[in-house]
């Protein structure tokens, strides 16, 4: 079991974007395979990913959370979201992307990302949070059990492929950022 006493989340910074893109490139490969085609998963690079993420990470409202082992001097997880994109007005915020390295999985830092998520987007007149995951995700879950709910789906396109994903809704972020704090 690895340790995790030296584990960090902060604000993303832009000597964090290659591990940033390697841990997407990584979670992808394993979370996704079967899901979406090999060829896309296997075509995907880290430094296609950093140009990417460095866009987002510059692009007005959109900001990044980072998973830091201060152990070992890497990015192990991030979290990017932002103001909502494209559902209804009701949802004022949006989890774009929330991706930790599976051996850290079950350690509750996936749930202290989005907690962090959630007190910033709460700081910035943020009142609730939505997230696009992939239907046939194994990790959807991980979703529910923070309290969030389905409340719509809708289809996107990856690669050639269209895929099923539903949207999941937490409608309190006070409550949210508070989930598991003294766990």
């Amino acid at each position: 079991m690895k340790s995790f006493r030296r584990i960090e989340i902060r604000p993303a910074v832009p000597d964090d974007l290659m591990m940033i893109a390697s841990v997407l490139v990584s979670t992808w490969r394993a979370t996704f395979r079967g899901i979406i085609a090999d060829a896309y998963l296997d075509a995907m690079t880290v430094e296609d990913q950093a140009i990417r993420h460095a866009r987002r990470m510059r692009f007005p409202g959109s900001f990044m959370m980072a998973a830091a082992d201060m152990a070992e001097g890497r990015v192990i997880g991030f979290a990017n979201y932002g103001k909502a994109r494209g559902m209804p007005p009701a949802f004022d915020r949006e989890l774009y992307e929330l991706y930790l390295l599976p051996e850290f999985h079950g350690a509750g830092l996936g749930s202290a990302l989005v907690r962090s998520v959630a007190a910033h987007c709460r700081e910035t007149g943020g009142t609730s949070l939505f997230a696009w995951v992939l239907k046939d995700n194994p990790n959807r879950a991980f979703y529910e059990r923070l309290g969030a709910r389905a409340v719509g789906e809708g289809r996107v396109g990856v690669g050639r492929e269209s895929l099923d994903q539903v949207a999941y809704r937490w409608d309190d972020l006070m409550t949210l950022s508070d989930f598991g704090a003294s766990t």
